[in-house]
């Protein structure tokens, strides 16, 4: 065996030892550890990179690591592999490259230490903990997202973000930038040439990897059997062929983030790993998604509107009577349309003393906002505003559009009490049987979810909007809809 299949060797018992001993201490963390396919590349100025399917490692880096220091080599074995729960590659085109990788692996170094194992204990714990500090004041929660719009309001320059991303850099995150690839009918992405290892803000933070990767630049790369893989493309510095990361890949990471999370709620509880960040990003990733804009036509009844209808016109018979008879169509096209509108609707408030406040007001902002910007708003309402803590405390009855502008103007909050949800439903329920709500198909509840909840199911939809930037998940009744929104949603 020659010296490079050697170390190849070597570095692949390195990163599967490391995978073994975080196994023993993570079991809930099984499929999402061992999901990843191990692939070598001397090119790599990194110890690690991957596109969700694959996890390339630099045999000469890992073990450059692994005789520094042993337990850094599993920390960023699993920190590559929390980049993948947390849903960190799936990264849109309009993200700013930098801050977000700045955002995720801050996000990820500081799970990392949360978890207090001595397996992926590092020196840089110390170099980051003043930064962490600071950024838990600021931010709370240190999960990529909250982290990158944080960051994004700082406005921070090129130089801060790389003097930032020094104390928390672990992984390449090239691959997750790669232009889209053509997907053939089994999934598979065509090679990714040209693409060069390392971002330009990598250059300055990797010199000891690419020191310790150079002697073998332009050389071919191995697998794990000792057999070349075509990983790479060329030759020079070379390309790596690893593949942006596909939505579908997207869909499977969220089922092994989930049970992740299950796995956490079962066996982790008694570690503390239920309430750190790590147990807050999985619920980022997890938490069920809406398009509050579509959810909220399904309030909406069947309404006529005075508007062409170009759906139900037959151009069959109009041009027939154009060629036949000269100008002079056959059939003209309708001029109403059915529509599904909001006409009657119930937004409730509840104004106790840990909801009210500015949420409230773009809660109720950005409801009307959507209602307004699209065709669900029926140009007469009847939509009832109600404020409520323990008691109703304010009814306000819009007609119109203009009603809704002033209300939104002068709206006042009231009450500041405890939280009862039941009368709310008991007012509303008065209200039908006085032939005032003949035509509810629903009712909006925005509250932070501690209350009493009626006992029966009400003859209407009934959603619970919570504010909840801990992204805990309150327990509603199996009758009512759930939607959990944070501060930057609303």
């Amino acid at each position: 065996m020659d010296d490079k299949k050697k170390r190849i060797k070597l570095a692949e018992d390195v990163v599967r030892l490391s995978r073994n001993t975080l196994l023993v201490n993570l079991r809930f963390m099984d499929v999402a550890l061992s999901r990843l396919k191990l692939t070598s590349s001397f090119k790599l100025i990194a110890p690690f990179a991957t596109d969700a399917q694959t996890l390339l490692y630099s045999p000469n880096v890992v073990l450059q690591i692994y005789m520094r220091e042993r337990e850094e080599i599993t920390r960023e074995y699993l920190h590559t592999v929390f980049h993948c729960v947390f849903h960190h590659p799936f990264v849109g085109d309009a993200v700013d490259n930098d801050v977000w990788n700045l955002a995720c692996d801050i996000a990820v170094e500081n799970a990392l230490t949360e978890l207090d194992l001595s397996s992926v204990r590092s020196k840089r714990e110390a170099e980051q903990k003043p930064e962490i500090e600071y950024l838990k004041k600021k931010v709370s929660l240190l999960t990529a997202e909250r982290l990158y719009r944080f960051f994004m309001d700082q406005h921070l320059s090129k130089h801060r973000i790389a003097a930032l991303r020094q104390f928390f850099l672990a992984d390449d995150h090239f691959a997750w930038y790669l232009p889209p690839q053509a997907q053939s009918g089994n999934g598979e992405g065509t090679d990714s040439e040209g693409i060069q290892t390392g971002s330009p803000n990598d250059d300055n933070l990797n010199k000891d990897s690419e020191k310790n990767a150079s002697g073998d630049e332009g050389s071919d790369n191995e697998n794990s059997d000792g057999n070349h893989s075509s990983d790479t493309q060329g030759s020079g510095n070379g390309s790596i062929k690893l593949h942006r990361p596909y939505l579908s890949s997207a869909e499977d990471w969220k089922n092994v983030s989930h049970r992740t999370q299950i796995g956490i709620e079962a066996f982790g509880k008694q570690q503390g790993y239920s309430s750190g960040n790590m147990m807050q990003n999985l619920r980022t990733v997890t938490r069920e998604k809406y398009d509050y804009s579509s959810f909220l036509k399904r309030f909406a009844v069947i309404d006529e509107a005075m508007k062409i209808n170009d759906e139900e016109f037959d151009y069959i018979f109009y041009t027939y009577g154009l060629n036949r008879y000269g100008n002079m169509p056959l059939i003209e096209p309708l001029e109403y349309k059915e529509l599904k509108r909001i006409k009657e609707f119930v937004i409730a408030i509840d104004t106790s003393a840990s909801v009210a406040g500015e949420p409230v007001q773009k809660f109720i902002q950005k409801t009307y906002s959507i209602l307004k910007s699209t065709e669900s708003f029926s140009r007469k309402i009847n939509l009832h505003i109600i404020q409520c803590d323990a008691e109703i405390q304010e009814d306000a009855k819009i007609t119109s559009q203009t009603e809704l502008d002033e209300y939104i103007r002068r709206m006042e909050l009231k009450g500041f009490g405890g939280t009862d949800f039941r009368p709310v439903f008991q007012y509303v329920e008065k209200m039908r049987g006085q032939g005032e709500l003949s035509q509810l198909k629903g009712l909006l509840y925005f509250t932070d979810g501690y209350g009493s909840f009626p006992e029966r199911k009400p003859n209407y939809e009934t959603a619970f909007v919570f504010l909840s930037d801990n992204y805990n998940d309150p327990a509603v009744p199996p009758w009512a809809i759930k939607i959990i929104l944070n501060s930057e949603e609303l």
